[in-house]
């Protein structure tokens, strides 16, 4: 029953952080929002196809390196396509900061980790560090997008510190997910329960396709704090200015 909860409530966040890249280049931008989806849509259907087929598998499959690049390289080629200007970075950069906050509320979903640590399926302290960060990030996602929104005093080191502590619990879900696969050298999965179970359906969507989006959305982040205008702080939630316009 888990699984199954677990595979509706994950194909649905997948969708709605897709919808995300796809609406921000649909207007002005069908043909660039329509290949974006398409490539959204094949990276999502090789993910499946991964879990399904047990390519990722710590035993059976390429393993911790087969899902080290599946999360890396997604996250380098849409940093690459975005930051590098053109279409993609203008569509991009015009999405408001605040959903781009606000859309990681999604990550109370990392509760699903500590119910599969509780049932036996997921070992420590993988299962509850990325369980319980994630839902830390979730509940305060929309807090910190509400202050963004009404420039509130303090708005800015909120955030920064905000979107820190996200990438940082995404990065120590990784670190700790890889060392808890079986047979791992000096990891946490060498005995009993392993992380193997999130080379597998549906819980693979996590590190090969949630994962690297929101960390790519962390980075788009850096970038809107680190590029605002300070003539632009009265309105947080409208994209920064150009870099000229100072």
């Amino acid at each position: 029953m888990l699984d199954l909860i677990g595979a509706i409530a994950l194909g649905a966040a997948a969708v709605v952080l897709a919808s995300v890249y796809v609406s921000a280049a649909w207007h002005g931008r069908r043909r660039l929002a329509m290949m974006l989806a398409g490539a959204l849509a094949a990276w999502f259907l090789v993910v499946v196809a991964c879990g399904a087929t047990g390519a990722f598998d710590a035993l059976r499959g390429t393993g911790p390196a087969g899902m080290g690049i599946a999360v890396v390289v997604p996250v380098v080629v849409l940093s690459y396509w975005s930051m590098r200007g053109g279409a993609l970075s203008e569509a991009l950069n015009a999405v408001p900061l605040t959903v781009l906050i606000g859309v990681h509320a999604m990550r109370l979903l990392g509760m699903f980790f500590v119910l599969l640590f509780w049932s036996g399926r997921l070992p420590a302290p993988f299962a509850p560090s990325a369980g319980w960060g994630d839902v830390l990030v979730g509940i305060t996602a929309l807090p910190v997008a509400y202050l963004a929104a009404t420039g509130a005093p303090g708005w800015r080191p909120a955030a920064l510190a905000w979107n820190v502590l996200g990438l940082a619990d995404l990065v120590d879900a990784i670190v700790l997910g890889v060392a808890s696969s079986p047979g791992f050298p000096l990891g946490f999965g060498n005995e009993g329960t392993g992380s193997n179970l999130m080379t597998t359906l549906p819980w693979i969507l996590i590190p090969c396709f949630i994962v690297p989006l929101l960390v790519h959305l962390h980075l788009l982040i850096f970038r809107r704090l680190w590029h605002r205008a300070p003539q632009a702080s009265s309105r947080p939630g409208q994209a920064p200015a150009p870099h000229g316009s100072r």
